[in-house]
């Protein structure tokens, strides 16, 4: 379980709970052992500052086709609607073809060199829940780029995949499940550099799996709502707040899952199956 470096938030868990109530006691000391609330704000701002520009950047230089496809994604997964997808329509439309033309795929490579500081912020979230050190620069650089590429790729066609390819919300909602799973199964085992068999990356692969898309659905019921409320409030900028909030949310619910996934991964039923290695003992 949680090494030396928690210090004192693991001794904040009382000592009847590890004894009386173990699993809880354990999922306590794994949540303060990784910070959920600390790696997940940092995650959101990391995310907003640098993979949100980059799917922008992207997007402006893809054909019509590809940017409505990510219209219809934002759509889908964020419920945003009206004014909130005419200020995303705008970013494209402000777009100076000139200006694209000479800089754009310079501009792409850059902004995606920046947008891997997501990539590193989510590989130390997967590190300090399964209590590893750092990956060495050399192991992990490739990794992030690749990380950031691919989900990229599955943020632009996420709305054809919620309605599974025009089967149905309900279809579409099984195949988000299996088809999120997968990705934060692949996000984790790539991240860790392979430190880590698949095996015991599934739980946390499942609850991430179905988390976003339990918040997915809430999205889109709640977002209309506090996106409107929010842009009577501070106009254009009401969006970008209700956005950031909603990164936040979505990678408390992904760090949730990843830190819990370690837990269930160590339980003695769950070990047996997946074949958990050992935690190394403690220096």
């Amino acid at each position: 379980m949680p090494g030396p470096e928690a210090g004192p938030r693991l001794r904040a868990v009382p000592r009847w709970m590890r004894k009386h109530t173990p699993l809880l006691g354990r999922l306590l000391e794994q949540l303060a052992a990784v910070r959920v609330l600390d790696c997940a704000t940092r995650l959101a701002a990391q995310a907003f500052l640098g993979a949100v520009p980059a799917v922008f950047v992207i997007a402006a230089l893809a054909p019509d086709w590809l940017q409505d496809q990510l219209i219809s994604s934002i759509r889908t997964t964020l419920g945003l609607q009206d004014a909130a997808l005419d200020q995303v329509q705008s970013v494209y439309s402000a777009s100076d073809p000139t200006a694209v033309t000479s800089t754009g795929w310079v501009g792409v490579v850059v902004t995606l060199l920046s947008a891997t500081a997501c990539s590193r912020a989510l590989q130390r979230t997967c590190e300090r829940s399964w209590h590893l050190p750092k990956a060495k620069v050399r192991v992990a650089a490739w990794r992030w780029l690749a990380w950031l590429v691919v989900w990229l790729v599955a943020l632009l066609f996420q709305g054809l995949v919620q309605t599974a390819f025009g089967a149905g919300r309900a279809t579409g909602f099984a195949l988000v499940v299996v088809s999120g799973t997968l990705l934060w199964w692949w996000t984790q085992h790539l991240l860790l550099g392979a430190r880590i068999p698949w095996l015991p990356l599934l739980p946390g692969a499942l609850l991430a799996g179905v988390g976003e898309q339990l918040l997915t659905v809430a999205s889109r019921v709640y977002m209309p709502v506090a996106v409107e409320r929010s842009m009577q409030q501070f106009g254009s900028l009401g969006s970008v707040f209700v956005l950031l909030s909603w990164l936040i949310g979505f990678f408390l619910v992904i760090t949730l899952a990843i830190a819990v996934g370690y837990v269930v991964a160590h339980e003695p039923l769950p070990a047996g199956w997946l074949g958990t290695p050992e935690d190394p003992p403690a220096p």
